[in-house]
């Protein structure tokens, strides 16, 4: 139906209101029972047309422009036509009563639905999501998909939760409400929110910056608007903490994190007055606004630890030659080097045949976050096995290279989580050197080639080594870096201007 049929209906409802009113106030009310009657028929009348004017404004509003208080028109119009039944009626009384009837109504109308929709179980990481499944994203291009509250889309409404189980997100809810009519005992959190679901945490590095990514890339967008908290599910389950390497980088990046535990009024409801939820993590975000969050995430990184990072790609020893620096990041217990020694020998004898090649051993256990983020922004190479510590390659420069060690079973049995860093540097802007999967284990798994078990069985294994491989590998790669620095030693090679823009 066309806004212009709308508008006539409305015109045509408004003026036969009008003259039932010129009527009811025209004639002499002859008894006490009579004029108490048509008074509540008036009534009824401005009531049914406050409800046709909500339909009408739900119907046009995607025409419409939203403004901060999308209720506001509506509101003054009802305040309008309470006026006339006032002065209809001669007293305040019937007016008082349906005014707060009305309040009455929307509140008890809010639904409170589960956040994690069992429906959609089978196609929570594709499909429709399970997380709000009654709700739309708003896509935008080049951006992740995401919901806004308040906004054109949600009608003015304000996002709502109720619930606070760490183990059962059918038994957290979520609703939309009204500002003018909030549940009963509703906690107004002030502020703008940004909600996160993620399939799977907020501990592992990869998982959590994929997580925090989205949220980023909105703030970029929305003149770098920072969240007054956040409020953290995995899977609809609350989660009332993020790892510290994440924690950090959130507080690089948009300032003081505070994780909402919704501890002040019990089970809620808890009300926001603005929120910014994602539930896709990267979605649909395009590459190149990708390159440009991780770009920020560096940056900031890099300037909450103080490092300065001016000059460093033009870097050359004494005869002129350019510094490569190549880092092994080693890890303890699963998927270590089996031999981290005859590794290391590998690489330094490789390297000291590379002129201007400087070689860094670090265990990544023992490193804090800063320290993490000052050894990558000082490595051009780095090469370590397979672990969440690959992730803190986003604090490289772009273009830097990546060697990656796997255990025997991964190649058959990982699928795609092997690729898991392959991804992240095609996302930062590095060079994936390609991967190495031992052939060999230390034990044969116990189970057929092909059951489930046995990539239980490889999945922690110790990384063996080949040497002829290696070798043979790690000299392609310096000698690409090396002629990729000399064409760079007259050019320089900052971060772009935006990079650090919020």
């Amino acid at each position: 139906m066309s806004i212009k049929n709308h508008k006539y209906k409305f015109t045509w409802a408004i003026l036969n209101l009008t003259r039932l009113m010129e009527v009811e106030t025209g004639r002499k009310a002859p008894t006490k029972r009579k004029s108490s009657f048509y008074s509540i028929k008036l009534i009824i009348c401005v009531f049914v047309l406050f409800l046709f004017v909500i339909l009408f404004q739900a119907e046009t509003s995607s025409f419409d422009s939203y403004s901060l208080s999308p209720t506001a028109s509506s509101w003054a119009f009802f305040k309008k036509w309470k006026g006339l039944a006032l002065k209809a009626n001669h007293g305040p009384s019937h007016s008082d009563i349906t005014d707060s009837t009305i309040i009455s109504k929307l509140r008890e109308s809010v639904t409170f639905l589960p956040l994690k929709d069992l429906r959609f179980s089978e196609t929570a990481m594709s499909g429709n999501t399970w997380f709000m499944s009654s709700l739309n994203d708003t896509y935008e291009e080049n951006e992740a998909e995401y919901l806004y509250f308040p906004s054109k889309a949600s009608k003015g409404r304000l996002l709502c939760i109720k619930g606070r189980d760490v183990r059962d997100g059918t038994k957290n809810s979520y609703a939309l409400a009204w500002p003018e009519s909030l549940p009963d005992k509703t906690l107004l959190m002030k502020g703008l929110t940004f909600v996160s679901d993620s399939y799977y945490d907020y501990v592992n590095l990869w998982h959590g910056v994929c997580a925090m990514a989205p949220f980023v890339g909105w703030s970029m967008k929305n003149e770098c608007l920072r969240p007054t908290r956040w409020v953290l599910y995995h899977w609809g389950e609350l989660r009332n903490s993020m790892g510290k390497w994440l924690q950090n980088l959130m507080q690089a990046t948009n300032g003081e994190v505070l994780v909402e535990g919704f501890k002040k009024g019990d089970d809620g409801p808890y009300c926001f007055e603005k929120a910014i939820v994602m539930r896709h993590n990267l979605g649909n975000m395009g590459k190149e606004k990708k390159l440009e969050v991780f770009d920020l995430l560096r940056c900031k990184a890099r300037g909450f630890c103080g490092i300065n990072q001016a000059g460093r790609g033009r870097e050359v020893n004494e005869r002129g030659e350019p510094i490569i620096r190549l880092t092994l990041l080693m890890r303890r217990g699963s998927r270590s080097f089996r031999n981290a020694s005859a590794v290391t020998d590998i690489f330094a004898r490789e390297c000291a045949r590379v002129e201007g090649c400087l070689l860094k051993v670090i265990q990544s256990e023992d490193l804090t976050f800063c320290d993490q983020v000052k050894v990558m922004s000082n490595t051009d190479i780095v090469a370590s096995p397979h672990g969440a510590q690959l992730t803190n390659m986003i604090f490289m420069d772009r273009n830097s290279s990546i060697m990656e060690f796997f255990p025997k079973g991964w190649l058959e049995l990982a699928g795609l989580g092997q690729y898991a860093h392959r991804w992240m540097a095609d996302l930062s802007g590095m060079k994936h050197q390609g991967a190495w999967w031992d052939p060999n284990g230390e034990k044969e798994c116990p189970f057929p080639k092909e059951d489930p078990e046995c990539f239980t069985f490889y999945k922690d294994g110790k990384v063996g080594h080949n040497e002829t491989f290696f070798a043979e590998w790690a000299r392609r790669v310096l000698k690409q870096v090396r002629i990729s620095k000399l064409e760079q030693a007259n050019k320089t090679t900052p971060l772009k201007s935006s990079a650090c823009m919020c």
